[in-house]
């Protein structure tokens, strides 16, 4: 194959700008293809091609441009999604926050629990894992993925190698479900007459693994999912803060070389901020017109988020994550899809 690299300097240009014009150009031109009506009955929106294209390129020639493009990529990938988050708010009001209710937070709660417990007996007791790698991959599929890993990560004192193995396991299977959900949701309707986009889009957001995982799903199946998906996974999310303290008290207690260092608990501000943003929204102060302009570049911008999600997905991580690391992966992800729909329907009737 021809060497297509950038060269070494490319001179005047920062950093960053590299890479979010790869980002830019995959959001673009997927927005471009889901308008063909062949990819709509599909189900693939532009946030699910964006990945897929992201994947496509980032296994292939992607290992030639990314010396020059991985600080835009990265930046799209955490900056630009958080910013995208903040920005959904605009798509929302309070009332519809408040429609997730404590229904939303108790099923967050048992989901979270039940999956970081589960994680724990089936790697540790079962399959005879490390302590500290079952720690980070129950912390990723139990709260927001590669990025609950990575916060994890300090508090358990883990290596880089555990680390990685984690965030390759938990981003296999978190984008293995972008594609899984919008079928679940054609399946059960049929089984399951009264199920709504809303319910659906709360089942969407306390089980799937990542922020960009969840948006890109509860967009196939429509706005209104998308919609109560995300307020889902941001309730989620900021139960990153309190898991963590109580997993570092837990690690200190267990672990005694851990006892004499703290490690401060960073909290997830941006979910705050698109709590705030919403209720900033639902006051109906700024005109239509601007928010339709500012959805529109959300749409962009979590676009370019999804493309770099995709091309920092590497396959070959998989081989160095090896199999019991993987088929915990793979217990967990049967458990979010089967429990937490359990979760989920049992708690929607007792609150009904």
């Amino acid at each position: 194959m021809a060497d297509i690299s950038l060269p070494q300097t490319i001179r005047g240009v920062p950093p960053l700008i590299p890479g979010i014009a790869l980002t830019a150009s995959l959001a673009l031109c997927t927005a471009w293809l889901s308008h063909f009506s062949v990819v709509a009955q599909w189900g693939f929106g532009a946030l699910t091609l964006a990945i897929v294209g992201g994947i496509l390129l980032g296994n292939t020639i992607y290992g030639h441009l990314h010396a020059h493009c991985d600080a835009g990529v990265q930046f799209a990938k955490q900056k630009l999604l958080r910013i995208g988050i903040v920005l959904f708010g605009f798509r929302l009001t309070f009332q519809q926050v408040l429609d997730v209710g404590i229904s939303g937070v108790v099923t967050d709660v048992l989901t979270l629990s039940s999956t970081f417990l589960l994680a724990c007996w089936l790697g540790i007791r079962w399959l005879k894992m490390d302590a500290r790698t079952v720690w980070l991959i129950g912390a990723g599929s139990s709260i927001c993925g590669a990025a609950a890993v990575l916060a994890t990560g300090p508090v358990v004192k883990a290596k880089a190698s555990h680390v990685a193995v984690a965030v390759a396991t938990v981003v296999l299977f978190g984008t293995a479900a972008i594609f899984l959900y919008p079928w679940i949701w054609h399946l059960a309707v049929p089984l399951l007459p009264g199920l709504t986009r809303h319910a659906f889009g709360i089942y969407t957001g306390s089980t799937l693994h990542e922020v960009a995982q969840v948006v890109a799903a509860g967009h196939a199946v429509g706005a209104e999912a998308e919609n109560a998906a995300v307020i889902a996974k941001m309730l989620r999310v900021m139960m990153l803060a309190p898991f963590l303290m109580l997993l570092g008290e837990y690690v200190r207690r267990c672990l005694p070389q851990a006892s004499d260092t703290k490690t401060p608990v960073t909290f997830p501000w941006f979910a705050l901020a698109f709590i705030a943003v919403a209720l900033f929204n639902s006051l109906h102060i700024v005109p239509a017109r601007a928010i339709a302009l500012i959805n529109q570049l959300d749409n962009v911008l979590l676009a370019m988020a999804m493309a770099a999600l995709g091309l920092t997905t590497y396959l070959s991580q998989l081989k160095q994550a090896g199999l019991r690391p993987l088929l915990l992966g793979l217990l967990l992800f049967i458990w979010l899809v089967i429990g937490g729909g359990i979760i989920n329907l049992g708690v929607s009737a007792f609150f009904r």
